[in-house]
């Protein structure tokens, strides 16, 4: 929508995304519907990252925190999994807040000699430090949670699941090698009892129980979130974020009011702050540009000569790595699916390899024209384009949203983080994909592409996915929940 910006004074909204993939994209998407709406632009960004820039001749960029030696190797960190992520989370949360101060500061007093006031600072809400810099100079802050409401509720959840014993349940289940491995489906189809630690008397069977105070959550979820209680650095993160989001000024969301309603109540109870459901944000600007890798346009022939749905497109995201005996079983699942495939799998993948030379013998041949492997890809055109029958995914938030558009029913596979939950969302709430929850193995995997690409009774999921991507077009249209939910935003905005 576009709200009438040129009839009022126009007035400048800082970002600061953090600064990785999966949360640059938003952040910068968000930054365009603003800046449509008549918002003068500023990115608060590290050089590392810039390569996008250019794209965006509209909006006024300043680097930030690229000059302390205290970070000085982020720019190695965002693509070698979640240790990295977390470990860059940290560092700029610890280090950031004086290098923000000087250049806010500075921002303000210059403000005063121009006609476009400062009205707010909009961060990431991992950017937790920022809301002590915002509240030292008076700056209202808002938060953009990157993620879905679903996953802010867990996250929040977390000292609660602990308190309940959830944690201790899984920990006592598996040791830490196992919890890294994703619950390895060889494991978990093992006896029951290999399960059971001495003097514990829970089995593998719990795993599968509901947590009743989410019920959406199967116990075994917990487990792959990768946490073990409020005291571990990642739940230390977690509170922090919550914590600094009920302080700030109101919440965006890449999210749509008919896709979590329920949450979306659970949300003003518990956040009284505003909040504007305005998603997905992709869908306003779709051939808006800010990867931070080269997608590969080589293989687009070969997609438009595919029969319709007939192609499973398979990408695990821009920081999720996987362990070679994994990434055999996918190699193998998918040469004995028969299916036709397109493979995103970036440099650096598969741990200890630079890219595909880990394929078994004889792969490529055997797959022959049924199959393309890419370094990157551009997903949303992929997803869009008539051949596509299915996504297999990490079930990142940003993905997951981008094949909810297009109806493209979904396989999961998560790795960390918000993706179990995101996954469970589709597969359990949703009911326009299946989870791979057991871990990696071929077999599974050739019977699951099988099912979800050719066997009719799979069909459901594909009208489940349709009828959503109808109620997204809706909520964007005028008089939609996000259109209005962007109105609102916008006169919020003006008025700080």
């Amino acid at each position: 929508m576009d709200n009438s910006g040129c009839r009022r004074r126009r007035q400048r909204v800082v970002l600061f995304p953090i600064p990785f993939q999966g949360h640059i994209n938003p952040m910068l998407q968000l930054a365009n519907i603003l800046h449509s709406n008549g918002f003068s632009i500023t990115i608060l960004h590290t050089n590392f990252n810039s390569s996008y820039t250019s794209n965006y001749p509209h909006f006024t960029f300043r680097p930030i925190l690229d000059n302390d030696p205290k970070v000085n190797n982020l720019s190695k960190l965002g693509s070698r999994g979640a240790g990295d992520i977390l470990s860059g989370v940290v560092l700029l949360n610890q280090y950031g807040e004086e290098s923000l101060r000087q250049e806010l500061d500075q921002m303000l007093m210059a403000s005063k000699q121009e006609q476009e006031p400062i009205v707010c600072l909009i961060t990431d809400a991992l950017w937790y430090f920022t809301q002590s810099v915002a509240d030292t100079l008076k700056l209202p802050r808002i938060v953009l949670r990157t993620s879905s409401l679903l996953c802010f509720l867990v996250f929040a959840s977390v000292p609660f699941l602990d308190d309940q014993g959830y944690f201790k349940q899984v920990n006592s289940l598996f040791d830490e090698e196992i919890i890294d491995s994703d619950l390895k489906n060889i494991i978990l189809a093992s006896d029951e009892n290999n399960f059971k630690k001495a003097g514990s008397s829970k089995s593998v069977k719990d795993l599968e129980e509901r947590v009743l105070e989410i019920p959406v959550l199967k116990v075994k979820d917990i487990s792959k979130m990768k946490i073990k209680g409020q005291t571990d650095p990642s739940a230390k993160i977690l509170a922090n974020m919550v914590t600094q989001t009920k302080a700030s000024s109101g919440i965006i969301w890449n999210s749509f009011k008919e896709l979590e309603e329920p949450e979306l109540e659970k949300i003003h109870k518990e956040f009284p702050i505003p909040s504007f459901l305005i998603g997905p944000f992709h869908k306003y600007f779709p051939a808006s540009f800010s990867s931070l890798l080269k997608p590969d346009r080589s293989f687009m022939t070969w997609l438009d000569e595919q029969a319709p749905n007939s192609v499973l497109y398979i990408s695990f995201g821009s920081a999720s790595q996987m362990e070679k005996q994994d990434f055999m079983e996918v190699a193998h699942g998918l040469a004995n699916s028969k299916q036709k495939f397109l493979w995103v799998m970036r440099e650096g993948f598969v741990k200890g390899s630079e890219w595909i030379e880990e394929l078994p013998d004889g792969f490529l041949d055997l797959v022959g024209e049924r199959g393309r492997i890419v370094k990157w890809a551009p997903q949303q055109e992929v997803l869009a384009h008539r051949a596509t029958g299915a996504f297999w995914t990490h079930s990142g938030w940003n993905s997951t949203l981008e094949s909810i558009c297009e109806g493209v029913p979904m396989i999961c596979s998560p790795f960390w983080g918000d993706q179990p939950l995101n996954a469970r969302f589709v597969s359990d709430v949703l009911k326009v994909g299946v989870y791979l929850e057991n871990g990696w193995e071929r077999g599974e995997i050739a019977d699951t592409v099988r099912s979800v690409m050719v066997e009719e009774e799979r069909e459901d999921i594909r009208e489940r996915a349709m009828c959503l991507k109808e109620k997204v077009n809706v909520s964007l249209m005028k008089g939609g929940s996000s259109y209005e939910s962007l109105g609102s935003l916008v006169g919020y905005i003006s008025s700080l």
